[in-house]
């Protein structure tokens, strides 16, 4: 019996592990799974105790294959993810580590969020095990569970409540681990059977290394205990913020310059819906008020709109810079069940479910109504403060998912009353770039002036742009400042005055934030229940942020039956030049790159069992070492790729540009932030000279910075190879030693940008 307690208290330390990690997830699904790896694992390493040391970790590696593939097939199953297990265990052990921390918590269990937990697991389990039973070395033992907890609090971070419970557990089993077998041999004499003279000095030498170990132990204690306590109410560092979560492609950054491609060719076949609603009758909104209704009927305005189509999201654009409205969002890998938010008060929310077949909509966004809790058939990543999805992989004709979201529709009667909200936590959204014309301004001040209530200038910035302008399919896309001023005050003989929803959802959103109100423009679709959504369906509308009543939209798109009246019988500013249509191009901005998570070190050998220890623990050990360096391999490759193959032809350029510095620097050659391009190749062609020509890489780079949008296809590829052949051709030139570190070193994970 007095082997017992030494692994139950593996087992529950690695299974206190898995509860504190599980706090983060969605069930306790994977605490039962990390519970199931921690008693596979030590008991494998009790029943071949009897075995020759060198032959435990192959039977423990063999029987974590087997638990691994047991737990992937049942968490695929109940995520309901497509593929057969090969190919979700492979998609598991490529994407585990990123996917793990850039996912929406609470976190699903499927097989790419629960394998790295359940492979960690196994093996601090047959690492302890070995060392605590085989060698007899109970408190080295300990640390590869307790590296695991420790590993789990740094993941779940600042995500969870403090861990106080699990940590004194944790603490209380490793102490009665301890104790259990030294009382089992408290009667044993180490110095008994030897001579009076030996007997008294072994015990003087036990004596004084029992005073040395405790002086140890109490210095140790004083030295750390104020840097604990001093952490108590600190806050823990969120590992995710190393990793960059999926991103949007170039062109769904800013989807409002689609429309005006969408209408000059109205039929082309979007995507396929069929909905299903329930809820109250009157709390499904419409997507455009129709020919009957008034000035602040937009989609979701009000009751009257029970029984018309629900407009179909796509994307919501918050970051306006004067040039271009961005999404500007957030997106974090997401399970089916998606985050939940309380529904504004005295608010009706209406249930929608809606199966989506992708046909020539192209990008990641996802078209969803707002506000989606539930997605099945597709990987996403979701954005909880817009409320938008996108695919990671991107979107391919034939892709059906289902989603069911919560309609929430305020209580029009509590708008006339409304206040909005002030402060940090709204300045995104009633930020207004410099370089606003004068016009703007003094319409916005002309709109305000008689209207003191939020809901009152916001329906006479609606009602004027109704009242005013012509909705046009043919109007060039534009809706940077001198765009607007022109669509608002320029002549109509020269084509001012017309445009698409483009122009009056982001005029609506400009002359709002001019008069105080928080506001944004988001892209979407008339959506009929059922049926075909074509191009000529999109359009864009703004939304409006009323304190107690969440984002309620405006239609400011003039009736079809009433006729604009001249801006000039209620305005005159000065007429300008109409500019040229523009498409504004994204600038080329360095990605960050992730700071990696640094992998815990195995447990030292201190003592003479040297022998049993290269078996069992230092066979265990080395598993870890291995998949430590895999995982930073695959971190590495991860990046080249993104840096080389993804985004624009800009993009690629400054990605192979930041390959170069990045080996210059892996070869002891770093440059300053002060050289320029140029300066940065000849000292690269000083460093290696060799066939690729570092001075035109770098003039691509001058051209990408100094011209954004010029930098062609091919352009990029050739950058891409040039960097390709110098890295190459600088990383031969090193020692051997040196090549085998390049892969895994983390340095281009956390250096700077």
């Amino acid at each position: 019996m007095r082997a017992v307690p030494v692994p139950l208290a593996l087992i529950a330390m690695i299974s206190l592990a898995g509860a504190v990690l599980g706090r983060v997830y969605a069930g306790p699904l994977l605490s039962w799974l990390v519970l199931g790896a921690a008693i596979g694992s030590v008991l494998v390493s009790v029943a071949a105790r009897r075995l020759p040391s060198w032959l435990v970790a192959p039977v423990s590696v063999l029987a974590m294959v087997g638990w691994t593939a047991w737990s992937l097939r049942l968490t695929a199953t109940r995520a309901e993810l497509p593929g057969g297990l090969a190919e979700v265990t492979a998609d598991a052990a490529a994407n585990g580590i990123p996917r793990l921390l850039t996912a929406m918590i609470p976190v699903e269990p499927t097989p790419d969020t629960v394998l790295v937990p359940l492979v960690a697991g196994w093996l601090a389990g047959l690492a302890g095990a070995e060392v605590a039973m085989r060698a007899g070395r109970v408190l080295l033992g300990y640390l590869p569970p307790v590296l695991l907890y420790a590993a789990a609090l740094y993941v779940v971070g600042p995500n969870a409540d403090p861990a106080i419970g699990p940590t004194l557990a944790l603490a209380a089993v490793a102490v009665l681990g301890l104790a259990v077998p030294a009382r089992g041999a408290a009667g044993a004499d180490a110095a008994a059977g030897l001579a009076p003279a030996v007997r008294a000095a072994v015990r003087a030498r036990l004596a004084a290394a029992s005073a040395a170990g405790l002086v140890v132990v109490l210095g140790l204690v004083a030295l750390i205990a104020p840097l604990v306590a001093g952490q108590v109410d600190g806050r823990p560092v969120d590992p995710r913020r190393y990793v960059e979560p999926p991103q949007v492609e170039t062109l769904d950054e800013n989807p409002l310059i689609r429309i005006s491609g969408w209408a000059l060719n109205p039929g082309q076949q979007l995507f396929d819906v069929r909905t299903q609603r329930s809820g109250p009758p009157d709390s499904t909104p419409a997507p455009d008020p129709g020919p009957d209704a008034g000035p602040g009927a937009g989609p979701g305005a009000g009751p009257g709109a029970a029984g018309r189509p629900v407009p179909v999201r796509l994307a919501v654009l918050s970051d306006y810079d004067g040039v271009t409205w961005r999404v500007g969002a957030t997106y974090r890998n997401a399970g089916r069940i998606l985050p939940v938010t309380a529904p504004a008060p005295d608010s009706t929310v209406a249930t929608v479910r809606q199966e989506i077949t992708v046909a020539g909509l192209s990008g990641r966004l996802l078209p969803a109504v707002a506000t989606p809790r539930q997605v099945t058939g597709a990987r996403v990543a979701y954005d909880p403060t817009t409320g938008t999805l996108i695919r990671p992989e991107g979107l391919t004709p034939g892709l059906r998912y289902s989603v069911t979201s919560a309609l929430e529709t305020p209580d029009a009667n509590l708008l006339a009353t409304a206040d909005v909200p002030a402060g940090e936590e709204v300045a995104r959204v009633l930020r207004v770039a410099d370089g606003v014309p004068d016009p703007l301004r003094r319409l916005a001040a002309q709109l305000a002036e008689s209207n003191g209530a939020p809901y009152a200038r916001a329906a006479a910035v609606e009602q004027f742009l109704a009242e005013h302008y012509r909705l046009v399919a043919d109007a060039p896309s534009g809706h940077a400042y001198p765009n607007l001023n022109f669509f608002l005050f320029g002549p109509r003989n020269a084509g001012g005055q017309r445009g698409t929803s483009e122009q009056f959802a982001a005029a609506f959103a400009v002359l709002g934030r001019l008069t105080g109100l928080p506001t944004r423009v988001v892209v979407g679709f008339r959506a009929a229940s059922d049926g075909p959504v074509r191009a000529g369906d999109a359009y864009a509308w703004p939304e409006v942020l009323f304190e107690g009543l969440g984002w309620v939209p405006f239609d400011p798109l003039p009736r079809p039956d009433e006729e604009p009246r001249p801006v000039e019988e209620d305005l005159r500013p000065a007429p300008e030049d109409p500019p040229p249509s523009e498409v504004p191009e994204p600038t080329v901005e360095p990605t960050v790159s992730p700071e990696p998570v640094a992998a815990p070190d195995g447990p030292a050998d201190a003592g003479p069992s040297t022998a049993l220890l290269v078996g069992g623990g230092t066979g265990g050990m080395l598993l870890l070492v291995v998949a430590a360096l895999l995982a930073l391999l695959l971190m590495r490759r991860a990046l080249t790729r993104a840096r080389l193959e993804r985004g624009d032809p800009g993009q690629r350029i400054a990605g192979a540009w930041r390959e170069v510095t990045d080996a210059l620097r892996l070869a002891g050659h770093p440059v300053g932030r002060d050289l320029s391009a140029s300066e940065v190749a000849a000292r690269a062609r000083a460093v290696l000279p060799v066939e690729a020509d570092v001075e035109e890489l770098a003039g691509l780079v001058n051209q990408t910075a100094f011209a954004p949008g010029t930098a062609s296809a091919e352009q990029a590829a050739r950058a891409v190879a040039t960097a390709g052949d110098y890295v190459a051709a600088l990383r031969a030139a090193r020692p051997w030693w040196r090549r085998l570190l390049w892969s895994v070193c983390p340095g281009p994970l956390r250096w700077p940008r």
